[in-house]
């Protein structure tokens, strides 16, 4: 088939390498100038299944409350909300109940251990090298961050997930540059999960999507798609149609704006991510590999000769509008755990600060397969875990429309999910 995908973030770029291995001629259609511009081009890049879970849980409405009152509160909204935001909330309100989040959350993980095993086996088989270190540390500073996180733990457990409880002498030595001056109680360390530079491997793959054949099309954007053709749509700028077999739609926040006419309502809203990625400054007080703050939800990464530090979950506001207040608690984390480590007195030589939006859905897991209109395909809404669902997602996207059945049980990843919940 002659297959459009919209979008060549890391799902668009997945999914046009599986959709090439079966044979199909592809055209990817970007808006930006370059690949892995956006919600892929500096995330946390922390590949960590077992921790893969829905943002709508129980007792989460209460912690986003009790949140925003904080000086360096991990979620904070920016006023005022939109209609459309607002409805959003109040949707991942009602997904927040314990029969929902079981579901969901059991959907997401399924789809993130299917999903590292095939960026595995991608990786390996390419010979692709990236930045990546294996091994994944969640800190507690104390107690009470120690209470918190065990029912993470019992998620873990019933996951099959390895991991251990250390104490802070344990941590230390897993991570010896750690600042012997901040409060440390113990840490989680699973030494199975890493952290692997998401934008290094969207652009090695497109490489080797390129060298099969695979097109693609910058600074191209989508005006809206045919009602009546479905596999057809227009540019922005052109007259003439875009005709294909088949169209896959992995345009992040947009893939909504272009649903929308065609009477499909996707509940997505735009949960801003924020990170700094810094240049080393002495390797030996820099991080081995990714460490998760637990009270701040700030995760510490290390890429190849970078230390990127990243957080907070803003909804509301403009992507263009950085908020200082997330910036500085990045900073905070940074220093409070490893002073010394990166060059950030220099911004604009060393220091890079990045504010990107998360495509997240009310409810938690992504959309995949039929869309219900002929030779109209989805895979979107992957929220803040898209670097850590984009290789099942693509791969199961692509057998589905091979007619095949994915090694993966698909059971609530698709668009049945959103009518049976009445989203």
């Amino acid at each position: 088939m002659r297959v459009a995908v919209i979008g060549a973030g890391i799902i668009g770029i997945t999914t046009a390498w599986e959709l090439v291995q079966d044979g199909h001629e592809v055209t990817v259609f970007e808006r930006r100038g370059a690949a892995a511009e956006e919600s892929s081009f500096a995330n946390a890049g922390v590949v960590a299944p077992g921790y893969v879970t829905p943002w709508a849980a129980p007792g989460m409405p209460g912690k986003v409350l009790r949140h925003l009152l904080g000086r360096h509160a991990p979620v904070r909204l920016s006023l005022p909300l939109s209609g459309s935001e607002l409805a959003w909330m109040w949707k991942w309100w009602r997904a927040c109940k314990l029969e929902t989040y079981l579901a969901n959350r059991s959907r997401m993980q399924r789809l993130a251990f299917y999903s590292r095993a095939r960026l595995h086996q991608l990786t390996a088989e390419l010979e692709l090298e990236y930045d990546r270190s294996p091994g994944y540390m969640v800190l507690l500073r104390a107690e009470q961050d120690a209470q918190l996180v065990e029912p993470g733990l019992q998620v873990l457990r019933e996951a099959g997930v390895a991991f251990r409880q250390i104490g802070s002498d344990e941590a230390r030595r897993i991570e010896p540059a750690l600042n012997p001056d901040t409060a440390l109680l113990g840490a989680i360390h699973l030494p199975e999960d890493e952290v692997a530079n998401c934008r290094q491997f969207a652009l090695l793959l497109k490489t080797e999507a390129q060298r099969l054949g695979v097109k693609f099309e910058f600074n191209t954007t989508v005006a809206h798609i045919d009602r009546a053709q479905p596999a057809t749509f227009f540019i922005a700028g052109e007259t003439a149609p875009r005709s294909f077999d088949a169209v896959v739609l992995c345009a992040g926040l947009d893939s909504a704006t272009l649903l929308r006419p065609l009477g499909i309502k996707i509940p997505m809203a735009a949960v801003y991510g924020y990170s700094v990625s810094a240049s080393v400054r002495e390797p030996l007080n820099a991080p081995r590999s990714a460490l998760m703050d637990e009270r701040y939800k700030v995760a510490i990464s290390r890429m190849g000769n970078r230390v990127r530090v990243a957080g907070s979950a803003e909804i509301g506001g403009a992507p263009d509008k950085k908020r200082a207040a997330s910036l500085q608690t990045l900073y905070k984390v940074l220093q409070d755990w490893f002073p010394g480590a990166a060059h950030t007195s220099n911004a604009a030589a060393h220091v890079q600060e990045w504010k990107g939006a998360r495509p997240m859905l009310a409810d938690g897991p992504p959309i995949l397969g039929a869309s219900g209109l002929p030779g109209l395909w989805l895979n979107l809404g992957h929220g803040s875990s898209g670097w850590a669902l984009s290789c099942g997602s693509a791969l199961a996207v692509a057998d589905l429309m091979a007619g095949k059945t994915p090694d993966i049980d698909m059971e609530g990843l698709d668009l049945s999910r959103l009518k049976a919940s009445g989203n």
